[in-house]
């Protein structure tokens, strides 16, 4: 299997790091190397992103215009994360490795966008990323993502049920209408089961059902 760029996204608490993570696990047992990444990412720009989503670096305490610097800083990390030449996706592949990445452009669209002048705005940061080979989309209930959830040490400016709430919605409409390889996989099942889910359609290059 040619190395793929693998795409987990869903709302906070719907276990995408522990599916990316299960994933590598197996890929990797199988001599498919496999490396795990994230957005933000671990860069410059993404470690400033975290900074601003624990308030430890303030924006702006605008909603709106918070949402907007958000998704600006989201681009320039993610042109970073695909391009960067010390561990950017690309290089990653070239070398052989897949690598699965928690969350792309859908969570700009999923977290920066409220009427339809944000979904545009959003649209152009980022028409000219390119696609994944695979998307695997966690649909996770509001209450049980906020459940998983309360036992974390800090949690970050978007992890409430109000701005969840919206973020579902708007996943529901991005992938309503993608139209490249997309597994939408309840991610309140038992993690195995969702995880052999996930193995099934990876190793069936993206054909084993939508």
């Amino acid at each position: 299997m040619k190395p793929m760029f693998i795409v987990f996204e869903g709302i906070d608490g719907s276990g995408t790091s522990t599916q990316a993570q299960l994933l590598a696990k197996y890929l990797g047992e199988s001599g498919q190397p496999s490396i795990v990444t994230t957005e933000p990412s671990t860069g410059p720009i993404g470690s400033l992103i975290r900074e601003g989503m624990k308030r430890r670096v303030i924006f702006s305490n605008d909603k709106e215009k918070f949402d907007h610097q958000m998704a600006y800083l989201f681009a320039a990390d993610r042109h970073d994360h695909l391009y960067n030449d010390v561990d950017g996706v690309f290089k990653l592949i070239n070398d052989g490795n897949h690598v699965i990445s928690t969350r792309y452009y859908f969570s700009s669209f999923a977290y920066h966008c409220e009427n339809e002048d944000d979904f545009e705005f959003v649209r152009s940061l980022n028409n000219k990323f390119p696609e994944p080979d695979i998307v695997i989309y966690l649909d996770n209930p509001i209450q049980v993502s906020l459940k998983r959830m309360e036992n974390r040490s800090h949690q970050d400016v978007y992890e409430n049920e109000v701005k969840l709430t919206a973020v579902s919605n708007n996943y529901k409409r991005i992938f309503s209408e993608y139209n490249g390889k997309l597994l939408q996989v309840k991610a309140d099942l038992p993690v195995s089961e969702v995880h052999n889910s996930i193995i099934k359609f990876v190793i069936g290059g993206g054909h084993n059902g939508k």
